[in-house]
């Protein structure tokens, strides 16, 4: 140690020049300084010998702000003061000044500082973390300062964005409350799946995100846990493995488990070898469990050539449903027997302070181990054995006045390891802990030392913090200390950066020994999160002596929050009181939600730690938003020469004197601006190369302290309710359940003067735990959150009832009724389904099954076999009830029950007719003038084919052209729409009735709502289709490219939406800019994607017609003809017009660009062409196709039109309007046109597919504002020879009202009579089933059933294969959807479903009620094939054939029809 001697023999005399007792100054402030509060410094001087004039001021871009100016006349002087400064504008930098001047004195010290402008933190809340396609998201936005008191807050927007990233919602300068925003947004029954982001933006840009999932799940009726250990050691020589399955309210499964636990090879030399398995199976228990012990030999855990791990799985059946679920977990296999580590280290040693640390023993599980021994050793030297206690720790100290050295370790030893050959085996292992211990240091050689805590400190208590400290004096010049016995310690408390408390205490010491003192800290909110406290001393000698420390305080809240429900248990429908307690005038947030859901995502619940987190971090250094704030003096290097003595030259080593007090000041980001020593001494470099050794906190990286975390095993099944007593004698209790939502308390409420609230509410019927929480904002208490509480709901005794959808007529199934019993006594259970003329029931129970005793936790079951006697929806109610004091079962205790109970069920059950479905309809659109009314026959009549009793027919009428469509905005047609080209066809005929009726002053409040809701749900379904370069296709991805005609489509509604709704216009942007890149050099846009209705090609290319219309499409959307790509796509149109050969439909899409583009010449040439080549029947005007194809006949009305006859006409109409005004010729030539249009509408408002409806809807809808009259007034008659009348009376207070009639008599002649002045829209509507036909039409279809598990052990199930083609005239069809019905009684397998997803011959999937519905993308006369499985989910007899139906979606009149029947024989089914 020679060479340690010989340094500070140089090093003191260094020092020694400092005289004692000179002035010393010292003033404490933050680095960085807030603008939005008052902050604090410090000043202190020491040995002041005169008076001077004291002056702190704070420098600002050319604004001084006072902090401190006083004149000081003590000798000694300690002070802080509170000071506010103005907010930081371009450049955050500051500086700080202090200065004092007296006779002799004259000294100023400047330092740089910064300034935030600390914002509101702000934070978001949803009613739950996931949601369903198709639910409401419930919201919160929150502002608070940084002291948590709740402050107005405006935001700029409030979005939601979805996972692709476009904006669905947005809310423009939203401006809260008492610091909150509560909104919702209502989600799509068919969203984009994956995480949302709401992002609240706040007027200085700033943003704060919450995200929530869009899921498709579905919450289990019972779920089951795995309880076994984590870890087993090779030693271990037994385990046990729990599995435990529990309802969603609770109770207990009635069941069986297959429990297996395996060890799968990793490698065994060259050879193979099976897992080692073992498998149980076995019923649960009455607490609904299973425990096994393992014998770990089996599994032999000491053999190498296996994977550390076992696989533990568990299948739970339920009794009774034969409901499967399986559950897994792993135990690692670990060769550590224990461990041992450090805890609660301080990384520095203060010599002359006892070094002090813990201990920490724990198993392979990390549980404690108690009352064993540890060896400690100090550089491989040996210090101690240690026991430990109850909780596996040991506390140690070490005596540090005799360590001089730089660093040393520390090592721990729990038991010592054999050294073995270990090739084939695993042997036990014990690792050993290691700590690297720096020095901390001082010029004088004095400490202080703060003791941390090791757990958080708790609100509401006042703690002792105990502070050790060691004073010596330097050697040369010992007088500064010798005639002192106290000396005098400082502290302050900084929180969120900034000084909260300080204080000064003066305690007894002698030089060289050890003392302490405590400083109380009283603990509260204003503490949270963290307090950092430092205490220093200014020694004699002119050093900073100190130390600081972080206290982790549990984050509480002064605004006290206390939830509690008035029971902790109720029963489904019963009231409930909620208590709300609070600071005086909160304003309180309340939610509750069903805990099964919250299972789902616990991390994203509001809690105290979430909020908190919002904070600004604490400062960490001097470096702040790019600046580097350390600009106090370095200290000079210290020049160290060679030294020779006794013949030997002595070279100085350039040691690491580990962390200095301007390190540990540092890292708290404060400043100590003072003339007394901070820095540790630095050498002079000497200009040699060679490496240094510095030892350094990042050795002590490589032996971690290791820390472990408890393991809580989740809470049992909630215990069952207590016995019938104590709700009353002789009572029953009648419960009818129908009420399950997963949000059940949504709400704000005020609280008054005394600080609390009692709200009542009723218990939803879902039997479950509620989780109740809370937060409250109060403007001087500020903001709370309440613990958590719950609320079971549950009623002992209730029933349940099974049975399919729908079934056929002729069909007969089994009605299943359960009845539960989570009593604590055994009931007498009954059932009894009511009587009904509408079916006929066969009791199938065993007799005497009323007399069984159900005891706790079993089911009672009745059956009965249903024979419908009816169509039509038929009522089932099923009534269980546990009678009061039957005597029959004995439980034991008093004789019985004095408590009944009645559970009520009521389901409705469909029975439909057999066959397959028709509607056809007649309608008209007639005007009247006074004195001449008009006659029309309605003639209904009935194919031979029809299945009887199934005949209906109605008669409607309705004052406005577009009545029945604005009645059927979602329901146009009765046909899926589940792709990008349907929706769109649905969201814009949405936007076009509303511009109707908003122009001719029909809109209400009502109506504009409900059609605004469709376009909101609309915009988000279409973000499902749009690709990532802005195109749009009918299935979106699934689809290689983007859609020109169905890009155009959606930019033109969404450019005539984001009037009424929020549309992302960057999403809008996108699109034109892919519009733009399809451009050709002639103007004509590139035919990319595939044309809808194959139908409407020919002419001279078949990207003319494309071209039209995204040129009108475009000219819809706002866009001028002076735009680049609008002037080049009209010159493409100009330019095929003149080449000629184009077809009628080209020709009408043609002269609607043209009329929208003010071409005149053009629109009237093609007009002309239109004119000539239009049929004329009987008053109405149209044009037909050459090549359509046969129309399905019906007895009764007219044949309808096709898809694209019915687009050109309405084209043509829609060409006819573009004229700004219009002739009465011109007129008259519409109205023929629209009397044809409206004779094709079906009973829905719509046409035969989507693409014509949505054109005719825009041509109807035109056409009638353009002819809208309030003064019309018309009656209109209905009436048969049976006799059968039905008058209405039509005018301008019900013109919007549908009216309407059942027609007695199908088959049956009708007269209708329309008389008065003005317009009415009527329609006879027929609906019937026939047999299933044996001819088809474009198609060719065959279903076969397969694979069929028919035995009465397992879920009967089959696989049904489907084989089409398209046999038209075409070379392929359009879309095809093929539409299967499911057998009564059976599912689809959704796992067979997705597979057929993933296959990709389908391009979309859809269950609706009882039909499977696939779309293809077309057919061709190559046969497409597909099947997925089918399951019998409900028994039912005599089952009927299901129709299997395929069909172009765009010429409905393409159809093939083909059945399948149950592959189970009738004795099995």
């Amino acid at each position: 140690m020679l060479w340690l001697k010989v340094f500070l023999g140089i090093f003191i005399l260094h020092c020694s020049a400092t005289e004692g007792n000179e002035l010393q100054y010292l003033l404490i402030v933050p680095s960085v300084l807030q603008s939005t509060s008052p902050n604090t410094a410090c000043v202190q001087l020491v040995n002041l010998n005169e008076s001077v004039n004291l002056n702190v001021l704070l420098e600002y871009q050319g604004q001084n702000v006072t902090i401190l100016k006083e004149q000081v006349r003590k000798q000694n002087f300690f002070k802080c003061s509170t000071f506010q400064i103005p907010n930081a504008r371009i450049s955050p930098l500051a500086f700080i000044t202090i200065s004092f001047k007296g006779n002799t004195l004259n000294e100023t010290e400047r330092r740089s500082v910064a300034i935030q402008n600390t914002g509101n933190v702000v934070f978001i809340q949803t009613d739950k973390p996931i949601y369903k396609p198709g639910e409401k998201v419930l919201y919160r936005v929150v502002a608070l300062d940084t002291n948590f008191t709740p402050v107005p807050e405006t935001y700029s927007s409030i979005t939601i964005q979805d996972p692709r990233g476009n904006l669905i919602f947005q809310w423009l300068n939203v401006t809260s409350e008492m610091s909150i925003v509560q909104s919702s947004c209502q989600l799509i029954s068919e969203p984009i799946l994956g995480d949302y982001q709401i992002i609240a933006e706040k007027k200085s840009g700033t943003k704060t995100f919450h995200s929530f999932t869009v899921e498709e799940y579905v919450l289990p009726k019972f779920d089951g846990t795995i309880h076994a250990p984590k870890t087993i050691s090779v030693e271990n020589q037994e385990f046990a493995v729990k599995v435990c399955a529990v309802y969603t309210y609770g109770q207990p499964v009635e069941g069986r488990v297959q429990l297996s636990v395996c060890r799968n090879l990793n490698f065994y030399g060259s050879c193979r070898r099976d897992p080692l398995c073992v498998s149980v199976n076995k019923e649960l228990g009455k607490d609904g469990c299973f425990s096994h012990i393992f014998i770990s030999k089996t599994f032999e855990l000491n053999r190498s050539g296996y994977w550390m791990n076992l696989d533990v799985k568990a299948i739970i059946t339920e009794k009774g449903t034969g409901i499967q679920i399986d559950k897994s977990a792993i135990i690692s296999i670990s060769r550590i027997l224990g461990t041992v580590n450090f805890e609660n280290m301080d990384p520095y040693y203060r010599r002359g302070l006892p070094y002090c640390g813990q201990i920490k023993l724990l198993d392979v599980n990390d549980s404690p181990i108690e009352n064993d021994s540890v060896q400690l050793l100090l550089s491989d030297k040996n210090v101690g054995n240690y026991s430990t206690d109850a909780s596996g720790t040991a506390q140690f100290c070490i005596d540090t006045s005799n360590i001089l050295s730089p660093d040393f370790s520390l090592r721990l030893i729990y038991k010592p390891n054999e050294n073995c050959n270990s090739d084939g085996w695993v042997l036990p292992y014990y690792p050993e802990g290691y700590y690297l211990v720096q020095r901390f240091y001082s010029r004088t050689g004095s400490f202080v030392k703060i003791h941390q805590a090791s757990k958080d400190l708790p609100c509401g208590q006042t703690r002792e913090i105990k502070v050790s400290f060691v004073f010596n004096d330097i050697k040369s010049n010992s007088k500064n200390l010798k005639a002192r016995t106290t000396a005098s310690f400082f502290h302050v408390v900084l929180v969120k950066n900034k000084i909260f408390h300080y204080g000064e205490h003066t305690v007894p010491f002698r030089v060289g020994s050890a003392g302490f003192f405590n400083i109380r800290l009283a603990v509260g909110p204003n503490l949270a999160p963290v307090a950092t406290l430092v205490v220093y001393s200014l020694h004699p000698e002119k050093e900073v002596v100190g130390d600081t420390a972080r206290f982790q305080i549990e984050k509480c809240f002064k605004n006290k929050v206390k939830l509690e429900f008035s029971k902790k248990q109720a029963l489904p429908a019963s009231n409930v009181s909620l208590r709300i307690e609070a600071a005086a005038n909160s304003h309180c947030a309340l939610r509750a939600v069903d805990q099964s859901v919250l299972l789902l995502k616990p991390e994203r619940e509001l809690s105290a730690e979430s909020v908190y987190s919002l904070l600004p971090s604490d400062m960490f250094g001097y470096y702040f938003n790019g600046l580097n704030l350390e600009d106090d003096p370095e200290e000079p290097c210290i020049t160290a020469d060679n030294i020779f003595y006794n013949g030997l030259f002595y070279v100085p080593s350039d040691i690491s004197y580990g962390l200095d007090i301007h390190g540990l000041i540092k890292n708290t980001g404060i400043k100590f601006i003072t003339d007394s020593k901070l820095r540790k001494p630095v050498l002079c470099s000497r200009g040699w190369n060679s490496p240094l050794f510095r030892p350094s906190m990042e050795m002590a990286g490589r032996f971690p302290s290791s820390t472990s975390v408890p393991l809580f095993e989740a809470s049992g099944p909630v215990p069952p309710p207590a016995s019938g007593d104590a709700l009353g004698a002789n009572v029953l209790v009648e419960t009818v359940r129908k009420f399950f939502p997963d949000t059940w308390i949504w709400d704000q409420v005020p609280i008054n003067s005394t600080g609390q609230v009692e709200l009542s509410y009723v218990v939803p019927d879902t039997i479950t735990e509620w989780k109740a929480d809370a937060f409250c904002v109060a403007r001087e208490a500020g903001f709370g959150i309440a613990v958590p509480t719950t609320l079971i709901a549950f009623q002992p005794f209730f029933a349940d009832m099974t049975f399919p959808y729908s079934i056929i007529r002729g069909e007969d199934f089994l009605l299943k009724a359960n009845a539960f019993n989570y009593q604590e006594r055994c009931v007498q259970v009954r059932f009894s389904l009511a009587e009904s003329p509408d079916f006929e029931a066969h009791l199938l129970s065993p007799e005497g099954a009323d007399n069984r005793c159900v005891c706790s936790n079993e089911r009672k079951t009745s059956i009965w076999k249903i024979i419908p006697k009816k169509l039509g929806n038929v009522v089932f109610t099923i009534t269980a009830e546990a009678p009061q004091n039957s005597g029959i079962c004995d439980n034991g205790t008093s004789g019985g029950l004095s408590m009944g109970w009645k559970d009520i069920l009521i389901k409705t059950l469909l029975v439909e007719p057999e066959g397959v479905e028709r509607e056809v309809s007649q309608s008209s659109f007639i005007c009247t003038k006074k004195g001449t009314p008009t006659n029309e026959l309605v003639s209904l009549k009935l194919p031979e084919n029809l299945v009887e009793e199934s005949a209906r027919a109605s008669f409607s009428c309705i004052g406005d052209l577009m009545g029945t469509a604005m009645r059927n905005m979602q329901q146009l047609l009765q046909m899926p729409h589940g792709c990008g080209e349907q929706n769109m066809a649905l969201f814009c005929t949405n936007i076009y009735i509303l511009d109707y009726l908003n122009a001719t002053g029909q809109l209400t409040a009502e109506i504009e709502s409900r059609a605004t809701g469709y376009l909101v749900s609309g915009y988000q379904q279409q973000l499902l289709y749009k690709h990532y370069d802005g195109s749009y296709s009918a299935f979106g991805s699934r689809d290689q490219e983007g859609n020109t005609w169905l890009t155009a489509f959606v930019y033109k509604c969404f450019a005539r939406a984001s009037l009424r709704i929020f549309i992302d216009v960057n999403v809008q942007t996108q699109t034109l800019i892919w519009l733009s890149s399809k451009q050709k050099s002639d103007g004509c846009f590139q035919d990319v994607g595939k044309l809808f209705n194959n139908a409407l090609k020919g002419g001279v290319d078949n990207s003319l017609s494309m071209s039209a219309y995204v040129t009108s499409a475009l000219l819809e959307s706002g866009l001028p003809t002076s735009h680049p790509v609008v002037r080049n796509a009209l010159y493409c149109l100009e330019t095929r017009l003149e080449q000629g050969g184009l077809t009628v439909h080209a020709q009408a899409i043609l002269a609607y660009a043209f009329g929208l583009a003010g071409n005149k010449p053009n629109l009237d040439i093609l007009l002309d062409k239109l004119n000539k080549s239009a049929t004329r029947v009987g008053g109405s005007l149209y044009w037909e196709r050459d090549d359509k194809p046969p129309t399905e006949w019906s007895p009764s009305f007219y044949p309808r039109a096709s898809s694209a006859e019915v687009e050109t006409a309405a084209y043509v109409l829609m060409a006819l309007l573009t004229r700004t005004n219009p002739t009465s010729a011109q007129i008259t030539t519409a109205s023929q046109i629209v009397n044809w249009i409206t004779k094709q509408q079906n009973p829905y408002g719509g046409f035969s597919s989507t693409q014509d409806t949505v054109v005719a809807i825009q041509a109807l809808a035109r056409f009638a504002q353009l002819t809208y009259s309030k003064n019309g007034q018309s009656t209109v008659k209905i009436n048969s020879n049976k006799p059968f009348e039905k008058v209405f009376q039509v005018d301008s207070t019900n013109c919007l009202l549908l009216q309407q009639t059942s027609l007695p008599d199908v088959p049956g002649e009708y007269a209708v009579t329309v008389n008065g002045n003005g317009c009415v829209f009527v329609q006879t509507t027929l609906r019937y089933n026939i047999i299933l036909p044996q001819k088809s039409s474009g198609f060719s279809i065959s279903v076969q059933t397969a694979n069929a598990s028919c035995s009465d052990n397992v879920q009967k199930k089959f696989t049904i294969s489907i084989t089409a083609s398209y046999t038209g005239k075409r070379n392929t069809s359009n879309m095809a959807i093929v539409d299967v019905k499911m057998l009564t009684g059976c599912v689809p397998d959704q796992s067979s479903l997705q597979k057929l997803r993933d296959d990709r011959v389908v391009m979309k999937v859809e269950t609706k009620e009882n039909h499977v519905i696939c779309y293809l993308d077309e057919l061709s006369y190559k046969a497409t094939s597909f099947s997925f499985v089918i399951v019998q989910d409900l028994s039912v007899s005599n089952l009927k054939p299901a129709p299997v139906r395929v069909y172009d979606y765009y010429e409905i009149d393409e159809t093939g029809v083909a059945e399948y029947k149950f592959p189970c024989n009738a004795e099995d089914s």
